[in-house]
C-alpha cells in the first residue's frame, strides 16, 4: 500500500492540518491491514468484528505517534497532547461516518474515545524505541486482536500475523509517514 505523506506546498502546516493528514494515513493502514487478515485466510463473522479489528489497529497507531511525538520529534508535551488529542477526533469523526453506513444511528464515538483511555494505560507499560515497538508493545496489539477474533481453528493463529507482520509493518509505514508530516 502506497502512503502520501508530503505536502505538495512549500509552507509550514498546523498541528491540525497535520493530524488530519495522519487521522486519514491511520485509517488506511487500518483498513488495509484488517482487510489483509482476511486475505490470509482469518474469518471475521460479521462487519462488527471487522471494524472492531480497525479500532485496535488505529489506537495502535495513536501510540505510536504519542511515542514519536515525544521520542523523536520532542514536541512539547503540551503540542504532543494537542496532536495525539487532534487524532483521536479525527479517527473518530471516521469511525462515526462509517460505522453510520454500517450499522445504523448511533453513537460510535464515545465508546472509541473510552477505549483509547483504557489502552493507553496498557500502552504504558511497554516501550517503543528507534527501532520500534517492543515485543510486549506488539504482543498486547495481537492479543487484542485475537479476543476480538476469537480462538476458532481458522483464527487462533492471527496474534502470530499481528505481531509478526501486520504490527512491525503499520510501524514502517506510520513512522515515516509522520516525520514526512512535520518536514
Amino acid at each position: 500500500m502506497r502512503i502520501k505523506s508530503r505536502w505538495n506546498k512549500d509552507h509550514d502546516h498546523s498541528l491540525d492540518e497535520i493530524a488530519g493528514a495522519l487521522a486519514f494515513i491511520s485509517w488506511r493502514l487500518a483498513q488495509s491491514k484488517a482487510i489483509n487478515l482476511h486475505g490470509e485466510d482469518f474469518v471475521y463473522e460479521n462487519d462488527k468484528q471487522r471494524m472492531d479489528v480497525i479500532i485496535e489497529y488505529l489506537i495502535f497507531q495513536l501510540q505510536i505517534m504519542d511515542r514519536l511525538a515525544r521520542q523523536e520529534l520532542e514536541l512539547s508535551d503540551e503540542d504532543r497532547q494537542l496532536l495525539v488529542t487532534a487524532v483521536a477526533k479525527k479517527q473518530g469523526s471516521i469511525i462515526q461516518d462509517n460505522s453510520l453506513d454500517l450499522f445504523g444511528p448511533g453513537d460510535y464515538v464515545q465508546p472509541f474515545f473510552e477505549l483509547i483511555n483504557q489502552r493507553a494505560s496498557e500502552y504504558a507499560e511497554y516501550s517503543y524505541t528507534a527501532d520500534g515497538p517492543s515485543y510486549p508493545f506488539l504482543r498486547h496489539l495481537g492479543y487484542e486482536i485475537q479476543q476480538i477474533m476469537g480462538d476458532s481453528q481458522e483464527n487462533r493463529w492471527v496474534i502470530d500475523q499481528v505481531m509478526d507482520r501486520d504490527g512491525p509493518e503499520i510501524d514502517r509505514k506510520i513512522a515515516p509517514a509522520m516525520r514526512d508530516l512535520f518536514e
